[in-house]
């Protein structure tokens, strides 16, 4: 089904996390239930710390934007210690509800994981076809990408600890927002500049249709992935449908 794309001149993969490397189950019922179980610990031991407190700037100035744009969140609170990081708390516990992809609330969310992972209590789950093809396309010296919503400090902890062992040795770079939206084509037009790479030399790999228009929109050969918990997604007959990683750029004999 993907035997087409060696023809392609493909030298960059691109992918996706949640619902393409890693059951959506896994970042949903684990990760962000540790979040938040562990976030207002977390706030109190570290609310002063340089990087921390930047992250709650930016989480303010999030708030702000929802409030003049008439969304009602959780008020701030400009008091005392305990009252700031309690309404911290109601605010980040709002933005998690809506999935939001916020760089400040990801930053943060990556913080506490961390500690999650050091202790043991975290271990990450991919896919059982993802370490094969990992192998196969370093072997083929592809060079392989992860873009996702998540900070990148989360995407290299969920990939060093995975139950399959440490797969990061085999990813070059980690993508998040801070280069952009993943349904906005500037993002991945950043990203080809940075592999050095023409678009057209790299292929995507996501669960959701948006992304994968603006991926397409940029010039990169693209595939939706069709997961076990993935929900169905509209205009999906527009991209080839994989439900491994295990078709994907095999060698031709």
């Amino acid at each position: 089904m993907t035997s087409d794309l060696h023809s392609s001149g493909i030298r960059g993969i691109l992918l996706d996390i949640e619902g393409t490397t890693t059951p959506i189950s896994f970042v949903h019922e684990v990760l962000f239930a540790y979040a938040r179980s562990q976030l207002r610990n977390f706030l109190a031991e570290h609310f002063d710390s340089t990087e921390v407190v930047a992250d709650l700037a930016n989480l303010r100035q999030e708030h702000a934007a929802d409030l003049s744009q008439g969304l009602n969140p959780p008020l701030l609170i400009a008091g005392g210690r305990d009252a700031q990081i309690d309404s911290l708390v109601a605010y980040v516990n709002w933005l998690m509800d809506r999935d939001r992809k916020s760089t400040g609330l990801k930053s943060l969310q990556g913080k506490i994981w961390k500690g999650g992972y050091a202790a043991g209590t975290l271990k990450s789950e991919v896919f059982a076809d993802v370490p094969p093809a990992f192998e196969r396309w370093r072997r083929a010296s592809l060079s392989i990408n992860i873009f996702s919503s998540g900070s990148s400090l989360a995407q290299k902890l969920l990939f060093a600890h995975t139950e399959r062992g440490d797969l990061t040795p085999f990813i070059d770079n980690y993508f998040d927002t801070t280069v952009g939206s993943k349904q906005e084509l500037t993002s991945y037009r950043l990203i080809a500049e940075v592999l050095g790479l023409r678009a057209s030399e790299i292929l995507f790999a996501s669960d959701v249709v948006a992304e994968l228009d603006a991926a397409n929109a940029a010039g990169m050969h693209t595939l939706l992935c069709v997961r076990p918990g993935n929900p169905p997604q509209p205009f999906a007959e527009r991209y080839r449908c994989i439900q491994s990683f295990a078709t994907v750029l095999q060698p031709q004999h």
